[in-house]
């Protein structure tokens, strides 16, 4: 009897010490960090497995795009800066692999360290890590930096920092992150925010800075030049800390970058076509088979290159505001998308050549099925059953018409669902019970000729339901301000989503931030059953949990018929000068951030 005690004993004694084993083993500081799966390269990688090691460092790259910008500070509400800053400019503790679904290896960071269930994490720096001007990068700047733009910065920042209990210096390096909830994917959030110079803001507004401070920053590039809504130039430091790193190694290729601003969109393609510009990416199919038969195409100085991609379509398409009262019966919504003749407008404007955009996360396993939803979804969605709005769970198809001009049918079926919804025609005026007309806006910016093109021709089939459609083209800098008040009723709209999503997705979807200003909830999703959804997304221990949730948010937003949707791209088209190369291997997220101009090089 004793002998056996003496056994269990020694069972327990191996048992605790296995467990503290594995328990200090998932402590231990690691090289990367994943959402759900393992990192897939080793911690003495080579490189990204779409850069190339050996591609040379030498040339300029001239790019262009359709816009203005009076800003240079691209982590505030104020002013409109330069998108890309925020990537070319800016770095942050983990860099992300796009090869990946959501991976992040150390950049300003040399090791990640989390508790056992992600409740906190600590990053420790790398002791090379610099700044432009040559003055380390501190943990006094990353506090300094999360606090900032997690209180006064732009509301992509806000969200991750009232999730943070306390944030604390550990050592000379390092610093660590506590969260006051239960969401593993904030470690990895809390790596990727970018690092700002603390003294270059002392006695400075931060809210307020706009083209009269150049960011001194970590990254390889930073502004040596620029002309407000004329052009930026960007030229790659020679002295940069990080030019060793795997993770920088292959990338960061071009002595300079430079950004040309253009009026429209046809400026734009014309520079291109005369090599002023060295990259131009095409979005219609029918454009890209019939179009480029320029000069320099046809001598082989331009090339066209596709490039493949394995993520969501995301939605893109004509948005209604759903803080407009006119929008918030859904069968309007429904009418409105029947009388959008996609397959006539498709044959118009793409010969037929690219498909529709079926559900927000199509093109991707995170997508929901067709026809009724699998019981993991019902049982998810099974307490908001009777708000949910017809098709969320039997399942929801955008209508298709016979392709001919009249669209007849669907035309019926939009005409039958706007008098149910108390709309009635009068003089050729569809009016609601009280004798308003039916009317709205469709705010553009200038330049924006394809859907231009396509709100014509939706227009004129509106007109036949009696609704009057005003198209109304604007500047860019009117454009962003009454996007940012959301002072529009319908109005071009894109969305991308990634193959691991988690707390953006509250701000492009979550009632909270419906109504704040600068909200990137532009449409104005307010349901209980999204907000539930996202909770329950934050919460997702494994892939499998997250496909259900993604699958039912797929349904609310599908079937809620926010948006109008058009046809999306399976593929990037990207014509430029033909010595501009990039790997064989491209990241399963294809183009995107990360990819052009990052990985490209000039021979």
């Amino acid at each position: 009897m004793t002998q056996i005690y003496i056994k269990i004993l020694s069972y327990i004694h191996i048992l605790i010490l296995i467990i503290g084993s594995s328990s200090a083993i998932q402590a231990e500081p690691q090289h990367a960090i994943s959402m759900y799966d393992t990192p897939t390269l080793p911690p003495h990688f080579v490189s990204l497995s779409y850069a190339n090691a050996q591609a040379p460092k030498n040339g300029h790259i001239k790019l262009g795009t359709v816009g203005s910008f009076d800003s240079l500070n691209p982590h505030i509400l104020k002013g409109r800066s330069p998108w890309q800053l925020r990537f070319w400019n800016y770095e942050s503790l983990m860099g992300r692999n796009w090869d990946e679904p959501f991976t992040l290896y150390g950049l300003l960071a040399e090791s990640i360290e989390t508790g056992p269930n992600r409740e906190w994490v600590e990053f420790t720096l790398r002791p090379e890590a610099k700044f432009a001007d040559g003055s380390a990068v501190t943990v006094e700047d990353v506090l300094w930096s999360y606090e900032t733009l997690g209180t006064i910065g732009h509301w992509r920042y806000r969200g991750l920092w009232q999730k943070i209990r306390t944030v604390e210096q550990t050592g000379p390096r390092s610093v660590q992150f506590t969260f006051n909830i239960d969401n593993p994917e904030l470690a990895l959030l809390a790596g990727m925010r970018p690092i700002l110079k603390k003294a270059q803001w002392d006695g400075r507004d931060i809210t307020e800075s706009g083209l009269d401070i150049i960011p001194i920053t970590s990254s390889p590039y930073q502004i040596t030049d620029f002309e407000a809504g004329r052009f930026i130039k960007l030229e790659r430091n020679p002295d940069y800390w990080g030019k060793d790193l795997a993770f920088r190694k292959g990338t960061n290729n071009f002595e300079s970058i430079r950004m040309e601003y253009f009026s429209d969109a046809t400026v734009y393609f014309e520079a291109f076509k005369t090599g002023e510009i060295d990259i131009y990416r095409e979005g219609n199919a029918e454009k890209w088979a019939t179009q480029f038969d320029f000069p320099l195409a046809k001598n082989g100085t331009i090339v066209k290159s596709e490039v493949p991609h394995s993520r969501p379509t995301g939605i893109r398409g004509l948005a209604m505001n759903m803080r407009r009262a006119k929008f918030q019966d859904w069968r309007v919504r429904q009418a409105l998308i029947y009388a959008f003749n996609f397959e006539y407008i498709n044959e118009s404007m793409n010969a037929n050549r690219q498909q529709r955009i079926s559900s927000y996360f199509s093109n991707s396993s995170l997508a929901m099925r067709q026809g009724p939803a699998s019981k993991e979804v019902l049982d998810l969605l099974a307490d908001f059953s009777d708000t949910l709005l017809p098709g969320t769970l039997e399942g929801y198809e955008f209508p298709k018409s016979d392709g001919s001009l009249s669209n007849r049918k669907n035309m019926r079926l939009a005409k039958k669902l706007l008098s149910e919804a108390g709309y009635e025609v009068s003089d050729g005026v569809l009016k609601a019970s009280d004798g308003t007309p039916f009317e709205f806006e469709i705010l553009m910016r200038q330049g924006a000729q394809e859907y231009l093109s396509i709100a014509e021709i939706y227009a004129k089939a509106l007109e036949r339901l009696g609704i009057q459609v005003h198209i109304s083209l604007v500047d860019g800098a009117q454009y962003s301000e009454r996007l940012g008040t959301t002072q529009f009723d319908m109005t071009p709209y894109s969305r991308g989503l990634s193959l691991s999503p988690g707390n953006e997705q509250f701000l492009y979807w979550g009632s909270e931030m419906a109504d704040n200003e600068g909200t990137r909830n532009l449409i104005g999703v307010k349901s209980a059953a999204m907000d539930y959804l996202l909770s329950k997304l934050m919460s997702s221990k494994s892939m499998n949990e997250l496909k259900t949730v993604t699958r039912g948010m797929d349904r609310l937003l599908t079937a809620g018929r926010y948006v109008i949707p058009i046809y999306y791209e399976n593929v990037s088209r990207i014509a430029h000068k033909a010595n501009l190369r990039f790997p064989k291997h491209t990241p399963i997220y294809g183009d995107r951030i990360g990819f052009l101009p990052d990985v490209w090089w000039k021979e």
